[in-house]
């Protein structure tokens, strides 16, 4: 089991290596979603983000995407996997679990940290799960 700790990480390298971990059969636990970045412009990413919420048609609702921290991660590692509805994707699916915060079980474990300060434009998960 490895557990990642969510805090500064960009959300697409953490989402690539969550997903290969899981592929290669390692449990992965990740916390700390709320604190993932989302690298670019803060409004460019807000609006798609908005957008993407917004979908609706007379007769077909848009795909349903979540409003909280740790479902967003869990689609981006999603889309990372080969096909998550069949076969090794979906054995690698249900070996990801994410969370917001640090569960009371995950405190004493130590955590692989993905995430640096760098002076560069971003946006936080919880920012865009308001």
């Amino acid at each position: 089991m490895k557990v990642i700790n969510g805090e500064n990480a960009v959300m697409g390298r953490l989402a690539s290596f969550a997903a290969k971990e899981a592929l290669k059969g390692e449990e992965i636990k990740i916390v700390n979603c709320e604190k993932v970045i989302i690298t670019g412009n803060k409004e460019f990413t807000e609006k798609a983000f908005l957008q993407k919420r917004s979908r609706v048609g007379t007769r077909q609702i848009g795909p349903k995407v979540s409003r909280s921290s740790e479902k967003i991660v869990k689609r981006a590692i999603r889309g990372m996997l080969p096909d998550h509805r069949q076969g090794r994707g979906r054995e690698a699916f249900k070996k990801i679990m994410c969370y917001s915060g640090v569960p009371q079980e995950l405190k004493d474990v130590k955590a692989i940290s993905l995430g640096e300060k760098e002076k560069i434009k971003y946006i936080s998960v919880k920012e865009i799960s308001k």
